[in-house]
């Protein structure tokens, strides 16, 4: 996509964005909804500036930051290493793959049960179930990645004398980067969701708890206010992603 290309869709978002914005004014309005539930812009606004200013919403979002990349990292650890040595080896493919793809569909949900009972509700709890729902999406585009490698590859490395360790980290790594990637990056929507679930549920600092205790007190302005910068944070790890994918995919342009 050139550049230009890309402003026209930049700007076509930011004129989605107004839109959204005018029709949310207008039905406060108009008295369509109960301001209750649906607060003005400008009250959304208010609360938003007051909570990064002067309130704790810049702490809040930090924490849940925190948690999300935490929690990501436990799982491209496990991920990738697991999925390195599943995906290099056909017999443990064969072992494995169909317990993985029987624990794959467990919603993250289901485990909580077990994680309280286990760590209670903690943080380790939390990044416990972060890690289990973001790991499953690298773990098998990883194993996918190095399961795909051509046999070509495989025989330039022995052509070239190379060892095990040498062939796995300049050949195969290298070809199965992309849907390691593309793992994480589901991997990330994943961490940032299962965070804000475990902050409400675990009474822990972060934007989920903002979010629960403004709604229960039914200030809707600040229960927006945290749902936007939810939002912002999910776009703005987005294009750090892109950027790094770039980076590191650069071959590939």
């Amino acid at each position: 996509m050139s550049r230009q290309e890309r402003l026209l869709w930049w700007l076509a978002s930011v004129a989605l964005a107004v839109l959204l914005v005018m029709m949310v004014a207008k039905l406060s309005e108009l008295r369509l909804l109960s301001p209750i539930f649906l607060p003005p812009p400008q009250r959304i606004w208010a609360a938003l500036t007051k909570g990064l200013t002067t309130g704790n919403l810049a702490t809040m979002s930090l924490a849940t930051i925190r948690h999300m990349v935490v929690g990501l990292a436990i799982a491209a650890c496990l991920g990738i290493g697991l999925g390195a040595m599943i995906g290099t080896s056909a017999k443990a493919r064969a072992y494995l793959l169909p317990t993985l793809e029987i624990l794959r569909p467990f919603p993250s949900s289901a485990i909580i049960p077990v994680t309280i009972a286990y760590f209670g509700l903690t943080e380790t709890m939390m990044l416990a179930v972060i890690a289990f729902g973001s790991l499953w999406p690298i773990l098998m585009g990883t194993i996918h990645g190095f399961a795909m490698i051509e046999p070509r590859l495989a025989d330039v490395s022995r052509a070239l004398g190379l060892s095990r360790r040498s062939a796995l980290m300049k050949i195969a790594l290298p070809h199965a980067m992309p849907d390691i990637l593309g793992g994480m990056r589901i991997g990330l929507t994943m961490a940032l969701v299962l965070a804000t679930v475990g902050e409400m549920l675990t009474g822990r600092n972060g934007l989920g708890q903002t979010i629960l205790l403004a709604a229960r007190s039914f200030r809707t302005a600040d229960l927006y206010a945290g749902i936007i910068l939810l939002g912002v944070i999910g776009f703005a790890s987005m294009l750090i992603f892109d950027r790094v994918e770039r980076r590191l995919l650069h071959w590939r342009s």
